[in-house]
């Protein structure tokens, strides 16, 4: 167990998101924890997932189809307040996901130059003045093209903020101290909720799951397990919130959270940069951070 320091508070903390949702299957128990204790927490999501789908059957009618930008928007704010988060989009265009061969639409996230959305997190960066950001890794968790420039456009910016040359206009250089990505859904979590609910005797339903890892898939390096068992009602709660993209009767809703709060009561991260001294492997986000 790490020794928590005594430090000052206002604590703040940035996740940065591809689109709305994401923020809510991939940490949110995290978020709500430390908002919970009272951490400043904001989301910032890139795009509004204006090209994504109506992942739920019961969603899939054309009114949804046709406002769905405003609709993920609106489902974003509610899943902010079931967080108790603060939540901003950065302004940017969903890239969709295009089939292997075909190009980016015009104008969209990830086919923009880097300096423009790296400038525009800068901002946020400076402006909030964040001491820990979380995001994805160089995989995006997944291959979707606004996942990895999403990677791409934090790390830039976590490396620029603290710099008084770069973006000047974007407000005083702030340098956060911790970086970290996500390690959401990893084969080695599907691995232990199949066993546990195998155990229990409870089908698990994710054999075909497994199956899609391979069997040279590399187990999680995570160096930070955040305990946050506690806050999986509130993260299951903000998930449902985004209606269109998460049926209550499938996915990630059907495992049994019994089991889970059992054989895994964590949300898991990398520490890809650190300006503050550290002791690994770390059960805090803010493990040696001291008074802001």
């Amino acid at each position: 167990m790490n020794i928590r320091v005594i430090r000052a508070q206002p604590l703040r903390l940035m996740s940065v998101h591809a689109h709305p949702d994401d923020e809510s299957n991939k940490g949110a128990a995290t978020l709500a924890k430390y908002a919970a204790e009272g951490v400043d927490v904001l989301v910032v999501t890139c795009t509004g997932g204006e090209r994504g789908d109506v992942l739920n059957p019961a969603m899939d009618r054309a009114d949804v189809r046709e406002n769905l930008p405003r609709i993920r928007r609106a489902e974003m704010a509610a899943a902010r307040e079931i967080l108790g988060v603060r939540q901003r989009f950065l302004g940017f265009v969903d890239s969709g996901l295009p089939a292997a061969g075909e190009p980016l639409p015009d104008g969209c996230f990830a086919a923009v130059p880097l300096e423009e959305p790296t400038e525009a997190l800068v901002a946020v960066i400076r402006e909030f003045r964040p001491h820990v950001v979380i995001t994805y890794d160089e995989t995006g968790g997944y291959p979707h093209p606004d996942h990895i420039r999403t990677h791409e456009v934090t790390v830039a910016a976590f490396e620029a903020a603290g710099i008084p040359d770069r973006f000047p206009g974007t407000g005083r250089p702030w340098q956060p101290l911790k970086l970290y990505y996500q390690g959401a859904l990893s084969k080695a979590w599907f691995q232990a909720l199949h066993d546990g609910m195998t155990a229990r005797g409870i089908p698990s339903g994710m054999e075909e799951v497994l199956s899609e890892f391979g069997e040279d898939t590399p187990a999680p390096e995570f160096t930070t397990r955040v305990p946050c068992a506690e806050y999986f009602p509130v993260r299951d709660r903000a998930l449902l919130a985004h209606a269109t993209q998460v049926a209550p009767n499938a996915g990630f809703m059907l495992h049994d959270r019994d089991t889970e709060r059992d054989v895994w009561p964590t949300e898991d991260y990398h520490l890809a940069r650190s300006h503050v001294e550290v002791s690994l492997p770390e059960d805090d986000l803010f493990a040696g951070v001291g008074p802001a």
